[in-house]
């Protein structure tokens, strides 16, 4: 199991439309908790289908004021999350969890490249405000899809003036990754935050340009996938589980709720904890993360439990837990 988390007791302060879809929150915790560091996040228990369900949302600026602020997106394909999110009012009680960092910004290279994609600019954004502070040699990269979508523009070019460099899809921009990370400078970092797609080609072109694996930094908001969400079922032989997965719901989540004792960390398809191999399928397993290779992604030996799914039908898979937890042994299981 990964390390449990520590909740604390906080109330909804208030919110801000930042752009039609996209409404800042700002979280007042009833104590003190830890400093946030650039790159940093917060885990918030959210309403989900009548459950309290945690979700991991990037901070926005430097709480310097005790106050935390995430940026949510409000996604019609979501599992509930967002929607979940949008819902609350003003006042409500919330819980959270103290900020921790698995997207870490370091200091005193001579160049850094930040690239947004879309939502993805929350801890990027974070990241300029911070290095601009410490007078580091930086830009800013950040592609949306309309001019509206562009969460934080405003206050960037306020902060950071021609550090920032903005792409707009509509308008026929595209943020040229491949000339971009050739003229970075050998030793500089490249921090990435955006949609799947984004990150898939950043990391293949960071690979081939021979670049040391260290000096690339990446977080994904999600990706939806090449299919949508549909009902499918997990099979676990050894364990003799059938395992029903609703299309709300993760496939990670599933396997929790039946009682399997997985191990996970990120629940992003970042980190790989929650890994399981597949044994046989009778449908396309649709690969959101972005922990392996697209190569080792085509071989469907694998899948990241978290975030990718089958886009319909069974997967057989096998599982290192001997027995499911005694309180859980016919919980979602079909036989």
């Amino acid at each position: 199991m990964a390390k449990p988390i520590e909740w604390f007791s906080a109330r909804l302060h208030a919110t801000r439309e930042l752009t039609p879809d996209v409404r800042l929150f700002e979280i007042a915790p009833e104590r003190p908790l830890a400093k946030a560091t650039p790159g940093s996040h917060i885990d918030v228990l959210a309403p989900i289908d009548g459950r309290l369900r945690f979700r991991s949302y990037s901070l926005v600026g430097s709480c310097a004021d005790g106050l935390y602020r995430i940026a949510v997106k409000r996604l019609a394909s979501s599992r509930g999350g967002s929607l979940g999110m949008w819902r609350l009012k003003t006042s409500e009680q919330l819980t959270i969890s103290q900020p921790r960092n698995n997207f870490e910004l370091s200091y005193g290279r001579p160049e850094y490249l930040l690239i947004a994609g879309g939502i993805g600019i929350t801890p990027i954004y974070t990241m300029a405000l911070a290095l601009k502070q410490a007078d580091a040699n930086f830009r800013l990269l950040y592609a949306a899809r309309s001019r509206r979508d562009l969460a934080f523009a405003d206050e960037l070019a306020s902060h950071i003036g021609e550090r920032l460099q903005l792409f707009v899809s509509e308008e026929g921009q595209r943020i040229d990754l491949a000339g971009e990370i050739a003229q970075l400078d050998r030793r500089g970092e490249l921090y990435v935050c955006g949609p799947f797609g984004m990150l898939d080609t950043a990391k293949r072109l960071w690979r081939e340009g021979g670049r040391p694996a260290a000096l690339l930094r990446y977080e994904t908001f999600g990706n939806a996938g090449s299919f949508a969400d549909a009902p499918f079922t997990i099979r676990i032989p050894r364990l003799g589980l059938e395992i029903d997965v609703p299309a709300n719901r993760s496939m990670l989540e599933a396997l929790e709720d039946a009682g399997v004792d997985m191990i996970f960390g990120c629940r992003r398809g970042e980190c790989g904890l929650c890994v399981l191999p597949i044994l046989e399928t009778s449908a396309r397993v649709d690969h959101r993360d972005v922990f392996f290779s697209s190569e080792e992604r085509a071989t469907n030996g694998k899948l990241c439990t978290c975030v990718s799914r089958a886009a319909s039908g069974c997967l057989v898979v096998d599982t290192p837990d001997r027995m499911p937890s005694p309180a859980h042994s016919s919980a979602g299981a079909g036989i």
